[in-house]
Parts: C-alpha cells; structure tokens; sequence
C-alpha cells in the first residue's frame, strides 16, 4: 500500500479477468475512490459479465482496506459492436490467424470505443483517471493494445472534452508472468488465489476444469497466454 492516496476517482475498465483484476488491484492501492465498467458487446465469453460482480465482492470480503474504495459498478450495452464486427469473439467460429497477421478475435475498435465510451462515463462520474489492462508484451498482437495508440487517444480525449482523462495501463511493458507478479505484490497469495478462482479469461467461455492457473478450455489463445505467464511466475518464483 503507498503511503499516500492519489485524492482522484479512477474508473476501470473491468472485464472480470485477470489482466483487469490485477489493474483494479492497483487502481485501490493508489486512488481514493474506484469505479468499475463493464461492457456486454455479445462476446462468446459473456460469462466474464457474471465473473466481474464475484471479483467485485470477494475483493471487498478479502480486502477490507480496498472495499472503503471501490465505488459503484457501470455496464453499457454495446451490442452494436457485435453487429458491426465480423471475428471469433462475437461469432461461433473457429480461432485462427487472418491474412493480414491478427488473429480473428481481433474486434476492430474495441479499445478506442470501451476508451471513449469510458471517458464519457468518467466526465459524468466526476473521475479524471481511466485504467485499462492493455499490454503491448505477451499479448495477441491487436493495434489498439498499444502504447502509442493508447498515448494519442489519451490526447484526443483531453482535447475533446476540454478537461484532462489520464489513461493508466500498469501492465502495459509486463509479460504475464510479471502480471502474476504484480498482482502477488498488490495482495499477496491471497489475491492471486482469487484471480485463479474467480476471474475468466478463456475466449471461449468455459469454466467446468480448474486448472492450476484458473477456469478455461486450455487452447485458445487466452488461455495458453496465462496458462504460460502462470508457469513461468511459479519457475521464477521456485
């Protein structure tokens, strides 16, 4: 815990997985109040929705110095980005890499528009801070994870709503073997223990087999990514 409190309110972006538990951690170790929002774009994984208020709870159970903090909790309904978009993340469809390189759970403009939809809801909240878990390290190539994209929209929306909005991406430069390590030093054992339990990540969904780095079908790109970040934390930390 720092020894002093950021007096801002920061809204995070909050999926209800890992990467965006671990930024929730961070936000209530640093800010005097936190918000959360969610977004319900159709995605195959909505499960993640239902995950986020467990997260939510055992966070304020477990953490009683963090619960004083966390603030109310937003969800917008963005169903047109299912409509809109043609990937793996919204449609019943095999995972599998496009010509142009990305992977096909790549969802055109979804970072940009969780951002601006985010800063929308931070305006009205009275919050200058958003937090996202984008990272441009271990991750699936997409654009919009990017430290310059991120830096520029940062720009674009201070300017369009003649107010400053501070984007902070903590794990932006971490592999997520570092991203299990952060998050030990946020809330010890205790909180990676949560994020293993409660957080979903897996693309497609599932949740019936608990593997030792948390629910999810083992296969698909999100999984193999934490599964790997989860093997190498445990082999640095052995």
């Amino acid at each position: 815990m720092l020894s002093t409190t950021d007096p801002r309110t920061a809204l995070v972006l909050f999926s209800g997985g890992q990467d965006s538990t671990v930024c929730l951690a961070w936000a209530l170790s640093r800010f005097a109040r936190v918000e959360t929002l969610g977004f319900d774009y159709r995605q195959r994984h909505r499960i993640e929705l239902d995950c986020r208020q467990t997260v939510r709870a055992e966070i304020q159970r477990q953490f009683p110095e963090w619960a004083a903090r966390l603030g109310e909790d937003h969800v917008l309904d963005l169903g047109l980005l299912a409509q809109i978009s043609d990937c793996a993340l919204t449609q019943e469809r095999a995972i599998e890499l496009q010509a142009n390189g990305l992977p096909n759970t790549f969802v055109p403009g979804r970072n940009l528009l969780f951002l601006t939809l985010a800063a929308t809801v931070a305006y009205r909240r009275g919050a200058t801070v958003l937090v996202g878990g984008m990272c441009e390290t271990d991750f699936s190539g997409y654009p919009d994870c990017r430290d310059n994209t991120i830096k520029a929209q940062q720009v674009a929306l201070s300017l369009g709503l003649d107010s400053a909005m501070t984007i902070e991406t903590p794990l932006m430069f971490l592999t997520k073997a570092q991203t299990w390590g952060l998050s030990e030093s946020l809330g010890g054992g205790a909180l990676n223990d949560l994020i293993i339990e409660h957080t979903h990540t897996c693309y497609l969904g599932e949740r019936g087999t608990l593997h030792a780095w948390g629910h999810g079908c083992g296969h698909c790109p999100a999984c193999e990514l934490r599964a790997a970040g989860h093997a190498r934390f445990l082999a640095g930390a052995a």
